[in-house]
C-alpha cells in the first residue's frame, strides 16, 4: 500500500488521499468526514479523501509511522502519542496543565504556539494540520471509585503509550500499564487491569462501560487530538491544493468544536442509562495536583519545553 493515487477522468486527473484512524466517537468521525468534504469542495473535486476507519490498518503508533513513510496521507491521533516523535508534544500529557476548558481553547487556537508543535516533526516526514477537542481525561475503574489519590494504590491503570502518562500514574500512587486502546476492553474484562483513564467516549463508543462500574471526574488532563499529514504528500501538492488542505483542516475543527459539548453530554447520559456506570465528581482536586507538581518542575526546567510551558501557563493567568 502506498500514499495517494491519481485516477484519470474524462476532463481531469483526481488525486485520492488516504486517511486512516482508530476507534473514535461519532462526532470526531463526522469531523474527519467533514474535512474530506471540504477539501473536495475547495478543489472542485481535484482532491478527494479515502478513509480507512476503526483501526483497519493498525493502531496509533502504526498510523503515525505510515504517515511518516507516506504509506497513508493523513491520520488523527492523540497528541500524547506524538511525544516519542517530538518531545514538545509531551507537554499535552502534563496533568493539570490547563486550568479550564477556556484556557485549553485559548492555547490550542493560538497559531503562534501551535505552529511550533505542528512543525516540530517536519524533519521526520510529517506535519500537524489542526487539532480536535478530545475533552478531559479522568479515571474509570472496577470495584471501587477513585475519590482521592490513595484509592489508586495497588490498582493497575491502563495509560496511553506515553512516558508522561506513565509518570503521572506513578506519582499518583497507581501502577501504570501502557497499552493500546484496542486491548483495553479485554484486559479490564479479564482482570489484567483495574481501570483506565480517558474521556467519556471510552465507556460508550469503545463500550468499556460494560466492564467497569465507576467514572471519577478528577479531570487530570486535556490532551488534544492532532491531525497530521505526510510531508511528502504535502510537497507534491500545488500551492492552491496546499491552501485548501489547511483551510479544510481548520474548518473541520470549527465544525467539531460546535458539536463536541452536546456529544459529551449525550455520552455521559449513556454511560449511566445504558451501562449503569456510577459517576463520581471530585470537588477538591488539590491532592491530585500536589502529587504531580514535580512533573511541572521537570517541564519548567527542560530546555525543550520550558518556553512553551511558560507561555501556556501565562495564558491561563491572563483570564
Amino acid at each position: 500500500m502506498t500514499g495517494f493515487y491519481i485516477t484519470k477522468g474524462k476532463n481531469s486527473n483526481k488525486k485520492v488521499l488516504k486517511y486512516a484512524y482508530g476507534s473514535n466517537s461519532e462526532v470526531v468521525k463526522q469531523s474527519m468526514a467533514e474535512f474530506g468534504r471540504l477539501l473536495e469542495e475547495k478543489t472542485n473535486g481535484k482532491l478527494t479523501v479515502e478513509y480507512y476507519p476503526d483501526g483497519q490498518l493498525g493502531a496509533e503508533r502504526e498510523f503515525i509511522e505510515m504517515v511518516q513513510t507516506g504509506v497513508i496521507d493523513f491520520t488523527k491521533v492523540a497528541g500524547a502519542a506524538l511525544e516519542s516523535f517530538a518531545e514538545l508534544y509531551s507537554i499535552f500529557g502534563l496533568p493539570y496543565l490547563f486550568d479550564s476548558e477556556e484556557h485549553f481553547y485559548k492555547v490550542l487556537d493560538n497559531k503562534e504556539i501551535m505552529d511550533k508543535f505542528y512543525m516540530s516533526t517536519e524533519n521526520l516526514g510529517f506535519v500537524g494540520l489542526t487539532y480536535y477537542d478530545s475533552g478531559q481525561r479522568s479515571f474509570y475503574t472496577k470495584g471501587r471509585p477513585i475519590t482521592k489519590p490513595e484509592d489508586l494504590k495497588g490498582m493497575k491503570i491502563r495509560v496511553i503509550q506515553s512516558e508522561t502518562a506513565i509518570k503521572m500514574i506513578s506519582f499518583m500512587g497507581g501502577s501504570p500499564v501502557p497499552m493500546a486502546n484496542s486491548e483495553t476492553y479485554t484486559s479490564l474484562q479479564q482482570g489484567i487491569l483495574d481501570g483506565a483513564e480517558s474521556n467519556e467516549f471510552a465507556l460508550t463508543t469503545a463500550r468499556h462501560g460494560e466492564v467497569v462500574q465507576y467514572y471519577s471526574y478528577d479531570e487530570h488532563t486535556r490532551v488534544p487530538d492532532i491531525v497530521i499529514m505526510s510531508k511528502n504528500t504535502l510537497d507534491r501538492l500545488s500551492d492552491r491544493e496546499k491552501k485548501a488542505v489547511y483551510e479544510a483542516a481548520v474548518e473541520s475543527t470549527i465544525y467539531q468544536k460546535a458539536k463536541w459539548k452536546s456529544a459529551v453530554a449525550e455520552a455521559k447520559q449513556q454511560m449511566q442509562d445504558e451501562f449503569g456506570v456510577k459517576i463520581n465528581y471530585i470537588e477538591d482536586k488539590s491532592e491530585f495536583r500536589n502529587l504531580i507538581l514535580p512533573m511541572h518542575d521537570e517541564f519548567k526546567q527542560n530546555e525543550a519545553t520550558k518556553d512553551i510551558y511558560e507561555k501556556i501557563r501565562k495564558i491561563g493567568e491572563e483570564r
